[in-house]
């Protein structure tokens, strides 16, 4: 069931109520057969409310609807709203606040809140497949307790300075009219940004630097090239970070002046939607928010947004492979 629509008008006249937009997702996600999210078991009973199921198997038995095991599972916001939320997250350059979009859908800011960071762990790649080829990599800071602003010209990265705690650290790596990565982590710390680019970059690509020292050693099987930005030297030929630092501009746009400030508990979040509007950025909005609601089946708790922080990624165990 493709959609064509241009424009938030058309979407709501598309779905102008909640049992058009569940009609949908029940296409989509079903086929037009129910199945239990629970057991799997395609055999079924309806009941008396509107979308609402019972499973057959007699070990289960049971109630559920569409919505179950999804981002909107428990939502009491009606699935037309969501729909909106969706098509407007996912289509503004920058992004949207959460009281702003509070105040376009009628809704409570904490609501919206809770609404923009369900989308966002929605539209995070889970796949992640290895970038290739030619590779920009560079690393900024944009978290609420690493302003870079504030960094001296001869900055140490050691805890000795006493106005700046060091966490925030968002790491980028970029593939030439590819995709991007974006992964944060608490400090620039060297093992852990190589670390990242064994488990994010496949081996034999070119990487594109600046002139930092992380980058010197321990990327056996990697060809390195850089700038360095320190002297103004930005583009050797085809040597250029310019893609990875597009994006930062982008990014740091959309916080600083859409956002304003962003915790580190939360900066991954943030990372992931602006990494999905990236890598969508060549197709029309009505593709994209299709695209965003092909991996719904994510369910993210009010308990788990706020008790639980982000995880660094785990340290990455590097595999042989043939060219090894």
């Amino acid at each position: 069931m493709d959609l064509h629509f241009k424009g938030l008008p058309q979407l709501l006249k598309r779905f102008p109520d909640h049992e058009s937009a569940r009609e949908y997702l029940e296409q989509k996600i079903w086929g037009g057969t129910p199945f239990c999210p629970f057991c799997k078991c395609d055999k079924w009973y309806k009941l008396g409310k509107e979308g609402q199921y019972k499973c057959g198997n007699k070990e289960c038995h049971k109630k559920y609807t569409v919505t179950v095991g999804t981002i909107f599972h428990g939502s009491h916001i009606p699935l037309n709203i969501w729909f909106c939320a969706m098509y407007i997250a996912s289509s503004h350059k920058k992004g949207i606040s959460s009281h702003q979009l509070a105040k376009d859908l009628n809704l409570t800011q904490k609501s919206a809140w809770f609404m923009l960071h369900r989308i966002r762990e929605m539209v995070r790649d889970k796949k992640e497949e290895k970038l290739s080829g030619i590779v920009e990599v560079d690393e900024t800071y944009m978290a609420r307790k690493f302003h870079s602003e504030l960094k001296p010209q001869n900055f140490d990265y050691t805890p000795s300075w006493p106005n700046i705690k060091e966490k925030g650290c968002v790491f980028g790596m970029a593939q030439r009219e590819g995709k991007v990565r974006i992964k944060v982590f608490e400090s620039n710390n060297a093992e852990k940004l190589r670390a990242s680019i064994k488990k994010h970059v496949k081996k034999h690509s070119w990487l594109i630097t600046d002139g930092s020292n992380i980058y010197n050693q321990g990327l056996d099987g990697y060809k390195r090239e850089f700038v360095i930005h320190s002297t103004k030297e930005y583009v050797k030929g085809d040597i250029y970070t310019n893609n990875i630092e597009n994006f930062w501009g982008l990014m740091k746009r959309g916080i600083y002046g859409i956002y304003h400030q962003v915790s580190y508990k939360h900066l991954q979040r943030y990372c992931d939607e602006f990494s999905f509007r990236y890598n969508s950025r060549k197709i029309p909005d009505n593709v994209r928010f299709e695209l965003s609601l092909s991996d719904i089946q994510t369910r993210l708790t009010y308990f788990q947004l706020i008790k639980n922080g982000y995880k660094e990624e785990e340290p990455y165990q590097e595999e042989k492979s043939e060219w090894d």
